[in-house]
């Protein structure tokens, strides 16, 4: 049977609620990481139940309600690496103080408290958790974790309709998330970065990141029949759907990954089915996601950056949709997006870019012939002598 994880108690014993949870998950066809991400969401639960002494089935709305408190305002729990017990690591970013944005970027430091995203992500699957045991009759009469309250009237009787209905109400607990805007690597900052890459295999990696707008794990879980040079194509799985799609590539990645598969050709083990992305240190091993993602920080590191991998992701959508000539429904198709409204959001116009607009339309307007107002020649002698009370300037 399929369970990659399992939430075990201080005893060590598995817990049975979240293990009839997991194989839920596991007949709807939802991957490992799902698993994961649903059972860190149910462990920070059961340790707030066990430090206020409630089994998790006579849990109340009022235990709910103090979760969600407790959790918008506590501090995560910080573990140490057994190698770098300082907290320091080889290629890091000089550590800053948590959220303070980064001097090269402008993103912020991860905070010391969870994100506003873990927070909702916690009360929606702990609201499924319950809702399950609830039909099955094996946990509380109520779902702790209950729906907001619906006004009263017929539903939905003051919407415009030139908007989309609203969905499902969300959960009554569920803080109020705002909308980000994808940060993308500027096409300056982004050849500095390329350039403090070591290695034809990472140069490869990056110029595939951010000529497809394929997620990382995609890229890291082709094979080596998955690369298709002449077509200059390369097929990945993608995350939600698990469904194989070829996505074009820029010629240079194709380059890069030529360089890389000549100088790994005698080392790396031959056949269709074999990684195409390797370690480059013996024991030669797959390279894992955690492996590209030091990499990446080892260039950061270099600038005083700190981008991440989904960043690339992010930069390739924006570079698609600023070209005119590239349909918004394509650019969806490339990115695997479920809805045309997720791939939207990369129309919205950047910080930088809306400014250095508005200053050229200001510099259009001092020219002559542009219709705009001269700028004033000065002030007159009377209004300064009437503002500084006469004196002599």
């Amino acid at each position: 049977m399929f369970e990659p994880y399992q939430l075990v108690g201080a005893d060590g014993a598995v817990l049975i609620p979240a293990a009839a949870y997991f194989r839920e998950l596991a007949a709807c066809g939802r991957p490992a990481a799902t698993h994961r991400s649903y059972g860190m969401a149910m462990l920070r639960w059961w340790r707030f139940l066990w430090a206020v002494e409630v089994c998790w089935d006579q849990a109340t709305r009022a235990e709910a309600r103090d979760f969600c408190s407790w959790i918008q305002f506590a501090d995560k729990p910080v573990r140490t690496h057994w190698r770098y017990p300082d907290g320091g690591a080889p290629g890091a970013v000089t550590a800053r103080a948590a959220g303070t944005p980064n001097l090269v970027t402008g993103k912020r430091s991860p905070g010391r408290g969870y994100a506003t995203a873990t927070v909702v992500h916690c009360e929606s699957v702990l609201r499924g958790f319950y809702e399950l045991h609830l039909q099955a009759g094996s946990g509380p009469m109520v779902n702790p974790f209950p729906l907001a309250r619906g006004r009263r009237g017929r539903a939905n009787a003051h919407h415009n309709p030139m908007d989309p209905f609203p969905g499902q109400p969300s959960g009554r607990y569920r803080p109020q998330a705002r909308r980000r805007i994808p940060r993308q690597i500027p096409d300056e900052k982004f050849d500095e970065l390329f350039a403090q890459l070591g290695s034809n295999r990472d140069r490869a990696l990056v110029a595939f990141w951010v000529s497809t707008g394929v997620r990382a794990s995609e890229l890291l879980g082709a094979t080596a029949a998955d690369a298709d040079p002449g077509q200059q194509l390369i097929t990945v799985i993608r995350k939600g759907t698990r469904a194989l799609q070829q996505v074009p590539a820029s010629p240079d990645a194709f380059v890069w990954l030529r360089l890389y598969q000549m100088q790994m050709q005698a080392l790396m083990p031959a056949g269709r089915d074999q990684p195409l992305w390797w370690t480059l240190r013996r024991p030669f091993r797959a390279l894992t996601y955690d492996a590209a993602r030091l990499m990446f920080t080892r260039a950061n590191a270099a600038l005083g950056a700190n981008w991440s991998l989904h960043d690339l992701r992010h930069s390739a959508a924006y570079r698609m949709a600023r070209d005119p000539g590239m349909p918004l429904t394509d650019i969806q198709w490339v990115l695997g997006h479920a809805h045309l409204s997720t791939t939207q959001q990369y129309l919205t116009p950047l910080t930088q870019d809306v400014i250095a607009s508005v200053l050229a339309f200001h510099d259009r307007r001092r020219e002559p012939g542009s219709g705009g107002s001269p700028p004033a020649a000065g002030y007159r002698a009377e209004s300064l002598k009437n503002l500084f009370g006469g004196q002599a300037l």
